[in-house]
């Protein structure tokens, strides 16, 4: 089987605007730009996978049924875009704030590797021709530790742009160029 690139996304921040803790799609605002660029990493052969920290499920602001029942509706309007995600992996734990079972250390927490180890192993993705992009520094730490070739952090704020190491983009299209060329 030939292994193919991903373009792994980080949810909150990256496809849609970081509310703290979204778990109800009225709460849902995509950011401009991620359609196209889904669609385009499609076009180029791209499987494309959410990866997010759900720390809210850990700390009891919301369900696994509701972190799934949102997934399932955004996942539906990817599809109706022409730009399906293939999977959602995501973590609730967290080692200090959750509760219950929640409350341990998880190698699938970003900056950890786990979550897109485990997809590679899944749908036997080429990791070095890979893309992640981020809007937190522990995603971009993820993706290194798990050997992804181009780690991008999105970011609009002007501090952030000017303290960041490494490729950097104000827009999701940006991506495009990165994924064209890595895709070679």
């Amino acid at each position: 089987m030939i292994s193919r690139p991903a373009l792994f996304l980080d949810r909150d921040g990256v496809i849609n605007i970081d509310r703290v803790y979204v778990y109800k799609k009225e709460d849902v605002e995509f950011i401009d730009g991620i359609f196209d660029l889904c669609r385009h990493a499609k076009a180029l052969g791209y499987l494309i996978f959410i990866i997010t920290n759900q720390a809210g499920i850990g700390r009891g602001y919301y369900t696994e049924q509701d972190f799934a029942d949102l997934t399932h509706w955004m996942c539906s309007v990817f599809v109706n875009e022409n730009a399906a995600i293939d999977k959602v992996y995501f973590c609730p734990n967290h080692p200090k704030y959750a509760i219950g079972k929640y409350r341990t250390e998880s190698y699938f927490r970003k900056p950890a590797p786990g979550m897109i180890l485990l997809a590679a192993r899944e749908f036997n993705i080429n990791l070095r021709k890979s893309v992640l992009l981020g809007d937190k520094h522990s995603d971009l730490e993820a993706g290194l530790a798990a050997g992804v070739g181009n780690n991008i952090l999105y970011c609009s704020n002007k501090h952030e742009l000017e303290s960041a190491s490494g490729p950097v983009v104000s827009h999701p299209r940006q991506v495009l160029a990165y994924l064209k060329h890595w895709n070679c």
